[in-house]
């Protein structure tokens, strides 16, 4: 064993650990490990810096400017609302009813804001027709990432792979070729969520709901909740090293994590992300915060509605779809060949659309930097440096080799379902795209040494990826929904399985009846 193939698998065994741990925001953890990987030589600087002009990685940065004006616009949550049943209804009748449109939403949006949108309005619609929100909020994330696996641009890590696709010397994907497996993937995961969600999610709450008392309030003052962001400023300080009051005028007075609520000794709490402060504020709070990206959710039980025109709405309603069918169109061969000279792709009509909205002020351009997830970015860009390391280093042929000598009597079935576990292994435990990255460098070298076509292994990776189900801390609006939930790591582990099994089987099945070895 090479010194070079130690060096990256001691490198990638401490980035695993650092991202299990949270040390740090995962994109300074991979950040870190390429600079270790460039120090050894397993990198050279052009490789290190390929990724972060990567076309899959810029397309991510531009559908997050997209995402936030849809989501400034009104557009999403008033189409939704207008789905949402009215009068007495059954759980199962509701998620018939809305789990499918959410995940046909997500199949062209970021999966976060949706979740960022959704949750506060499917929670103040369920208690309003006294159903327990518990059996919506985690069925809302798991259909948001179902129809996520349906597109290209239906969630980053299909952008990623995309791009590791085109590196690799292969055609690149279109709009919808990911949906041929995607599609009917999500079609079961859905049908299973309305079938047993019922069943598996708690009714509500282990502790009840909570209550403030007479003595707590204010003239002017009520009840906030807000979910901690990654850029909220006191993550890993408690309330005496981090004045909240002082910094933004509201007083805690309970912290909910992991389905379970803390009220007393605050100010021991070190605040993490994804908690869910119950907060004592006035009516400023919100319309002072609501923008700000240290709080993914604020919400007062009240319809936060902003004054928006309907001719603003059908506007960006237009120039999305004018994006979608744009690329759509843009990869048909006739539209090719009409247009030689210009590339008519999804990265090509969202540059457009994202120039517009700023123009026609869909979203503030102003504050355009702010709408962009950075540590998102930096993931996905070393994620292209860390796949050519593993490359580079021989660890990816020396891994198909051992798992090649694993599977010799059973054929490409065995080692593309062993690949789908690997990857979904890996996204319960870090990033979705760090996971592609581990596994796609892998699953290219077990296709060319075995002499097969790798679209079956590039596509399973796309789904596995996008498998994190079964933990509450594998995916952001897992955390989310955790915290406004208030469900237990083992909610998600009880529904979340069967699901990631329904899931394996489906694509390991399909995969290969759709592209043959």
């Amino acid at each position: 064993m090479s010194f070079e193939i130690i060096f990256v698998l001691l490198g990638l065994a401490l980035m695993v650990f650092a991202l299990i741990r949270d040390l740090m925001r995962p994109g300074m953890i991979l950040f870190s490990v390429v600079v270790l990987f460039l120090c050894a030589g397993v990198l050279t600087p052009k490789e290190m810096l390929e990724g972060f002009s990567n076309k899959g990685m810029i397309t991510v940065a531009l559908l997050f400017l997209v995402s936030e004006g849809i989501r400034q616009s009104g557009t999403l949550s008033q189409i939704f609302t207008k789905f949402l049943p009215k009068g007495n209804t059954t759980v199962i009748r509701s998620q018939a009813r809305l789990l499918p449109i959410l995940a046909g939403m997500s199949a062209f949006l970021n999966n976060t804001p949706m979740v960022v949108i959704f949750a506060p309005i499917i929670k103040r619609w369920a208690e309003k027709v006294k159903l327990p929100p518990t059996k919506f909020l985690i069925p809302l994330t798991y259909a948001v990432s179902l129809g996520g696996i349906c597109t290209l641009i239906g969630t980053s890590t299909n952008l990623v792979v995309n791009g590791m696709i085109m590196e690799a010397g292969y055609e690149g994907l279109s709009m919808f070729e990911i949906g041929k497996i995607g599609l009917p993937i999500a079609i079961v995961g859905v049908l299973f969520l309305i079938l047993f969600s019922n069943k598996l999610l708690p009714d509500s709450p282990a502790n009840g709901k909570e209550e403030l008392t007479e003595a707590d309030e204010k003239e002017g003052w009520h009840k906030i909740e807000a979910v901690l962001g990654p850029r909220f400023p006191g993550i890993n300080k408690n309330l005496k090293e981090f004045n909240f009051l002082r910094h933004y005028g509201a007083i805690v007075k309970e912290i909910k994590r992991s389905g379970q609520r803390i009220s007393g000794q605050l100010e021991e709490v070190v605040f993490q992300e994804g908690d869910v402060l119950t907060l004592w504020g006035d009516e400023s709070f919100i319309p002072t915060w609501r923008e700000s990206s240290v709080f993914l959710i604020l919400s007062n039980g009240k319809e936060d509605v902003k004054p928006i025109s309907n001719k603003k709405r059908w506007f960006a309603l237009g120039l999305f779809l004018f994006m979608i069918a744009g690329a759509t169109i843009g990869e048909l061969p006739a539209t090719k060949e009409a247009f030689p000279d210009i590339k008519l792709d999804m990265f090509f009509f969202v540059c457009v659309t994202t120039i517009i909205m700023a123009w026609t002020k869909i979203f503030p351009a102003r504050k355009y930097t702010k709408y962009i997830s950075w540590d998102i970015l930096v993931t996905i860009a070393c994620a292209f440096a860390i796949s050519k390391a593993i490359e580079n280093s021989g660890v990816a042929t020396m891994a198909a080799r051992y798992i090649i000598s694993l599977s010799e009597t059973f054929g490409p079935y065995v080692l593309l379902a062993m690949t789908f576990l690997i990857t979904a292994f890996f996204s319960q435990l870090i990033t979705n795209n760090a996971a592609a990255a581990l596994g796609f460098p892998v699953a290219l070298s077990v296709a060319t040494q075995l002499g097969v076509n790798p679209m079956p292994f590039f596509m399973v990776i796309c789904v596995a990826a996008s498998t994190s189900f079964c933990t509450p801390i594998c995916y952001q609006t897992n955390m989310i929904v955790q915290g406004i939930g208030g469900y237990s790591f083992m909610d998600f582990v009880k529904i979340g399985t069967p699901l990631t099994i329904i899931v394996f089987l489906m694509a390991v099945f399909l995969a290969p009846m759709i592209w043959a070895f």
